[in-house]
């Protein structure tokens, strides 16, 4: 059933309200077909396609958390869907934005901008084509989730292990939410408590030694788009009170001032420790925590997914190449082998250094796997047989392959011979010619 890229699904109980938004979406070009009961809605969702749903929670007959569970029970291919909520269903519409819902407004609301959500979230796809942040089935899921999120206002955790790449993944949701809008980021690990509350509020004049001018802080600097709180779970309790109160006031008031400043931003934050043992240890925030954690994307590590690895790496390659305004830079074969089977535990960060390094130390465009992990390569001295040189290293690029491949299953035989696509006999005896043992200096 082919989609009308402008038809909306309103559900919605009260007369006046619905009356209105029939007639303002009318005037925005939408078409807009309208139900007073969950029956009705539930009906006409099964014989009409949409673009976009919009539902009041409480309705008359079938509230609109039942339609929607009864929806995803049915396994239907649901459009977006908006929920209309009072102060006390606010749980209750951040249940649904985890089970999938895209959005939710709190009564009384803002009509102009419920027209903006909803304009964002029927608009063309822009600035991320797919597999912008991997290839893996990981990344390419939390990219689908970005699109749904860029239609929201909805505060966003990143969670994962140092270096796997939290920032990208900020700046992809930013990109998809309008990239002219300011993108503002902090590391909220790397600065004491003082400097941080003057970073994210900004001061006035005088306001301590050395405040000779009045500076905007972060939260001013990012209105209108994307705040980025990296290293969130480092941030010192009293400033943890001071950022709930200005994400619940949406307003922020400059050390040495007294005016309330309104903002209007998106909240990511990031961090790579577990804030639910943070707050049990009573180092976080329960009620912030709550905040900032309405979706949380996870990051999985590069070791879980290496189908990234080498596409990002060629990546970096072009950055690093294009930083210095010097050719093009490749990998090896041997190259791309290791940095494939190697674990990378400092990750995407780790990849990075591992390339700049490599790029400084080599004299051509094509990177040695030796530049990259400090590990000789055979030279291929004109005096030797050619042949003989050949040989020797392609017998040390597969050693270095099979024991990294090895390391990376922690040196269970059959594992590693299933992973290479070989028998465990045939790794055995590959393993006695290049006289690979657990002794070997793996990566």
């Amino acid at each position: 059933m082919k989609i009308p890229p402008r038809r909306i699904c309103l559900i919605e109980d009260d007369e006046i309200m619905g009356e209105s938004l029939v007639d303002r979406f009318a005037l925005e070009g939408f078409s807009c077909d309208w139900h007073r009961t969950g029956h009705a809605a539930l009906d006409a969702l099964k014989e009409q396609a949409y673009a976009l749903v919009i539902s009041d929670i409480r309705l008359p007959d079938l509230s609109g958390d039942h339609l929607f569970e009864q929806l995803l029970d049915e396994h239907r291919n649901l459009p977006p869907f908006i929920f209309i909520t009072g102060h006390g269903d606010i749980d209750t519409a951040v249940r649904l934005l985890k089970e999938g819902a895209h959005d939710y407004i709190t009564k009384p609301f803002d009509l102009d901008a419920l027209v903006d959500k909803i304009q964002r979230l029927l608009a063309p796809d822009k600035d991320m084509g797919p597999g912008a942040l991997g290839l893996s089935p990981a990344m390419r899921q939390i990219e689908a989730m970005l699109r749904r999120l860029a239609a929201s206002e909805a505060s966003v955790l990143i969670t994962g292990e140092s270096g796997v790449g939290k920032e990208r993944v900020a700046q992809a949701l930013h990109q998809l939410t309008g990239a002219a809008k300011p993108f503002i980021a902090v590391n909220c690990g790397a600065l004491t408590e003082t400097l941080l509350e003057a970073e994210l509020f900004g001061y006035e004049k005088g306001a301590f030694t050395g405040a000779f001018r009045t500076k905007k802080g972060v939260f001013e600097q990012a209105d209108g788009g994307t705040l980025f709180l990296d290293e969130i779970g480092d941030m010192p309790m009293a400033m943890q009170v001071r950022l709930l109160r200005a994400l619940q006031e949406r307003c922020i008031v400059r050390v040495g001032g007294e005016t309330q400043i309104p903002v209007n931003i998106r909240l990511v934050c990031a961090t790579h420790q577990t804030l639910q043992e943070r707050v049990a240890a009573g180092d976080f925030r329960e009620d912030l925590y709550y905040r900032i954690n309405v979706v949380e994307l996870r990051i999985p590590p590069l070791r879980d997914r290496t189908e990234d690895i080498l596409p990002i790496a060629r990546h970096l390659l072009a950055d690093i190449a294009a930083g210095r305004g010097g050719p093009p830079l490749s990998l090896t074969p041997a190259a791309e082998h290791a940095i494939r089977t190697y674990r990378w535990p400092g990750n995407i960060r780790e990849l990075k250094n591992a390339l700049e390094r490599a790029s400084l130390l080599s004299d051509g465009r094509s990177l040695s796997h030796d530049k990259l992990f400090d590990r000789p390569a055979p030279a291929l001295s004109g005096q030797q047989d050619v042949a003989g040189s050949l040989r020797d290293y392609l017998s040390e690029c597969e050693r270095d392959f099979i024991v990294r491949a090895l390391d990376g299953v922690h040196w269970q035989i059959q594992a590693c011979a299933d992973a290479l696509g070989i028998s465990r006999k045939n790794l055995w005896e590959k393993m006695r010619k290049l006289g690979i043992d657990k002794g070997s200096d793996g990566a």
